[in-house]
């Protein structure tokens, strides 16, 4: 009678072994798609890095060469500090602060 109602007993646990599979298989099959996103995501921001590095070390150039920040950035360009000026990500784009030298690539307003 004490085997059967252990038995029972462990038959009425909860069931986190299923629950822990049906998690394993959606992170499985969504793996692909988060590591894509994830991909992406830090391909924006390394190239939001280094677009925003180089327009900086030619703002700091014409700055030190000219004794003001440019009025906008097609001055580095005209001026030949920059070649061109570097495209922003997709859905990004690149804000220049006049005032200050500063510039920073944010998200384009929709």
């Amino acid at each position: 009678m004490l085997a059967a109602g252990g038995l029972l007993l462990a038959g009425c646990g909860d069931n986190s072994t299923a629950t822990k599979t049906v998690d394993a298989v959606s992170n499985t099959v969504t793996a692909p798609v988060n590591y894509l996103g994830a991909l992406g995501a830090a391909q924006q921001r390394s190239e939001k890095t280094l677009d925003t590095i180089q327009i900086q070390q030619a703002i700091t150039s014409f700055q030190e060469a000219e004794g003001r920040y440019p009025t906008d950035l097609n001055e580095l360009v005209t001026k030949h500090y920059l070649g061109v000026i570097p495209q922003a990500p997709y859905g990004m784009k690149i804000e220049y602060d006049a005032s200050d030298g500063s510039v920073q690539v944010v998200k384009a307003d929709e």
